[in-house]
């Protein structure tokens, strides 16, 4: 017997389940300076190959909104809208434009492992950005300095994510689709 399955409830679970992995694996991290290291970028770099643009947003998004209502989802368990005002709530918000860049140039350009590393790239800078911008301003710290704090000590560290992501993505897409349990 073949079961159904409806593509709405399964494009909402599976965009549940990314922000369910995000909440639980987020909050573990490393503190480098202000800003601490986890593997949430990690994770938001997968969603590429498993979400649509929209979906992979919306998982960040739901991820975000969680910690703003005081759930310690954020790096080091923390949560709460003062935390997601602090410093570093640049770089939480930052992760929904990374989530649909990444997303969107795998779908784009899912034959070609190049383009799907220039999405990547892309969507770290636009987190960086966010992220960084956002620091400079709640601190009164230059741009340099925001940089040579919030950025600079975490470039290997997410390059090294990148790969990682640019291995594992699509042979965890390529399994999903094999076992029925991918929609586009």
């Amino acid at each position: 017997m073949r079961v159904r399955r409806n593509k709405t409830i399964y494009a909402l679970t599976m965009t549940a389940a990314a922000a369910a992995a995000l909440c639980v694996l987020s909050p573990w991290s490393v503190p480098l300076g202000p800003v601490p290291l986890s593997v949430c970028t990690l994770l938001i770099y997968l969603c590429g190959w498993l979400l649509t643009p929209g979906r992979a947003a919306a998982a960040a998004a739901v991820y975000v909104l969680i910690g703003a209502a005081g759930l310690p989802v954020f790096s080091g368990f923390l949560g709460g809208l003062g935390h997601l005002a602090g410093p570093t709530g640049g770089y939480i918000v930052g992760y929904i434009p990374l989530a649909f860049l990444c997303a969107l140039f795998v779908k784009r350009f899912a034959a070609r492992r190049k383009m799907c590393a220039v999405g990547l790239l892309l969507g770290t800078a636009v987190l960086y950005a966010v992220g960084t911008a956002w620091f400079c301003f709640q601190t009164d710290t230059p741009v340099g300095g925001g940089l040579a704090v919030c950025v600079l000590p975490f470039l290997p560290g997410d390059l090294m994510k990148m790969l990682g992501a640019l291995m594992l993505g699509p042979v965890l897409h390529g399994r999903l689709e094999r076992a029925g349990l991918l929609y586009e």
